[in-house]
């Protein structure tokens, strides 16, 4: 029965973010604030995995104190504990640093055989935090991951690569990150919510972790802008080489 931990962020629902018109600027005056959905997935795949072998589910983030109205939508979604690192510091946490973290507060407190993570997260998208972690608490890992199976101590994991589907077998513990075709995120009841609130959660202090000093500090961001220019083209062997003459004007062929 495996002891199971699933990494999470609490990241801005891109669904709020306005974009002014003349200076594309985000405007996040009115956002509001959800679990990354890479995220989810993996939530899912780690209650999914306890109710196929059982064992324990633990869910685990690093954020600031805002981060807290985390703790009731992830453990309406199964895991039966929860803990959570704040600091105000952590509003803008580099890969490497929020690693750094998740490994110190899971190598000393609390158990593991497999720790789960998204393949990335819903703002920064790096794909860095699940890798690194694995690098920090010195264990194998396996990214980009479709399915998951244990077997004999082993985690069986389906990695999806360019060639097609690659198979590795990794004694726990291990780490994976999936990918989000890896399942579908249950959408938690009432009566699941209700229970969250009765879960214990372990709250740590980034003071407590240490002197910490961000070391990522986001100038700007600004909306993507999307220009089109249609221009029609007919069949004649003289609108093909006009064609061709803009895909060369435009850099799309050299």
């Amino acid at each position: 029965m495996p002891d199971i931990i699933v990494c999470y962020k609490w990241v801005i629902d891109s669904a709020d973010i306005k974009i002014a018109p003349d200076s594309r600027e985000l405007i996040l005056d009115r956002v509001d604030y959800r679990i990354s959905d890479y995220d989810r997935n993996a939530i899912e795949e780690a209650v999914r995995l306890q109710e196929r072998y059982g064992g324990t589910v633990t869910a685990v983030t690093a954020g600031t104190p805002a981060a807290k109205k985390s703790l009731k939508d992830v453990l309406s979604r199964g895991p039966e504990k929860a803990c959570f690192v704040w600091d105000p510091a952590f509003a803008e946490l580099e890969p490497s640093q929020t690693a750094a973290i998740l490994a110190s507060v899971i190598s000393s407190h609390l158990k593991y055989d497999l720790i789960i993570c998204g393949e990335g997260s819903g703002d920064l998208y790096a794909q860095q935090v699940g890798p690194r972690l694995a690098e920090n608490l010195g264990i194998p890992s396996a990214a980009f991951v479709s399915k998951i199976t244990i077997e004999d101590g082993h985690v069986i994991a389906e990695r999806k690569v360019e060639e097609g589907i690659e198979v590795v077998s990794m004694p726990l513990p291990a780490l994976v990150t999936v990918l989000p075709e890896i399942n579908t995120p249950r959408v938690p009841g009432l009566k699941d919510t209700l229970a969250a609130a009765k879960k214990p959660v372990l709250e740590i202090k980034g003071a407590d972790l240490g002197q910490f000093k961000p070391c990522l500090q986001t100038v700007k961001v600004l909306g993507a802008k999307m220009e089109r220019q249609g221009e029609k083209f007919g069949a004649e062997p003289s609108e093909i080489g006009r064609f061709i003459g803009a895909l060369f004007k435009e850099g799309v062929i050299a």
